[in-house]
């Protein structure tokens, strides 16, 4: 979810995985986990991910949370 949600703003940036790991000064391969779900940002790395990004992490968790399925009610 996330993941997926990083890649698009990602890609909405015109950056390569590359280009955003330097950006963010974080190593391509971690970022590359973050895409596929193998890992989880702390909050201090997501706001990095998205100051390079230039969106505000507000938006991106927001667009998570748009795109999880409905919790049952108990």
């Amino acid at each position: 979810m996330l993941g997926d949600e990083l890649r698009k703003a990602r890609e909405d940036a015109g950056l390569t995985q590359e280009q955003l790991s330097v950006a963010a000064g974080i190593d391509r391969s971690y970022i590359s986990q973050l895409k596929n779900d193998h890992k989880s940002p702390t909050v201090a790395v997501l706001f990095l991910i998205c100051d390079a990004l230039g969106v505000p992490p507000s938006q991106v968790i927001a667009r998570v949370e748009k795109s999880r399925p409905p919790k049952s009610k108990k």
